[in-house]
């Protein structure tokens, strides 16, 4: 089978992120563009440049509490984020706990037109699996795209999180696990019906992750 990859790009200058967005997409199927990576202000003309390419981009914008680098409110990533959906990309991350959490900024997500990919992370360990099943029932309520990846310090935790995939019916899953001795799920899952794997260009930006030369290797 051909990978279907998905890039991620930290890019923080809005310009060169059009680039790299632009060459990345003649060797990848889509991009992660991790906005939280750009200043706030810079965001509006980063989505300006990009905006022929968003109907093969993921977007996220990921706060420091789940591990990514926006560090304003959360009304100001809340604000940013619908200004995202308003260009209507091929997928908009956003996370479980924030969607959860706030019932009238989920149903003016739903109201958008945007594709959401609810994620949920969890940098320090793999739950119990029935706790990562009810974890998944949770969210696919919330959108048909759902993305649950782990830490997993040993195969075995690592094969708990592949085994989410027996009850992935109806929706489009990504589960995968983090870590060097997860590596292998990060190509499994595509076998067991992830949409797509997500690589670096080059050096790896999370614990495991194939780099797309890798990736492009094994096909």
């Amino acid at each position: 089978m051909k990978y279907r990859t998905c890039v991620a790009i930290t890019e923080n200058n809005p310009k060169k992120l059009a680039i790299i967005v632009k060459n990345t997409l003649k060797k990848s199927d889509f991009v992660e563009i991790r906005f939280d990576f750009l200043k706030p202000k810079d965001v509006p003309d980063a989505l300006e440049l990009v905006k022929k390419q968003l109907g093969k981009c993921v977007c996220t914008l990921r706060p420091k509490s789940e591990g990514g680098m926006f560090t304003g409110s959360e009304n100001e990533r809340k604000s940013i984020i619908k200004l995202i959906a308003v260009y209507n990309p091929f997928l908009l991350d956003i996370e479980f706990n924030a969607l959860q959490k706030d019932k009238q900024f989920l149903n003016s997500m739903k109201n958008s037109r945007v594709k959401i990919l609810v994620s949920w992370h969890d940098f320090k360990k793999t739950p119990s699996l029935i706790n990562l099943n009810k974890k998944l029932r949770d969210m696919k309520k919330l959108s048909e795209y759902v993305k649950i990846v782990t830490m997993a310090k040993t195969v075995n935790e690592a094969v708990k999180i592949l085994s989410l995939y027996n009850d992935s019916s109806k929706i489009k899953l990504i589960a995968f696990a983090m870590g060097e001795e997860a590596k292998f799920t990060r190509i499994l899952c595509l076998h067991m019906g992830s949409p797509f794997t997500y690589v670096s260009l080059k050096k790896a930006i999370a614990p495991g992750q194939f780099s797309l030369d890798e990736i492009k290797s094994m096909n």
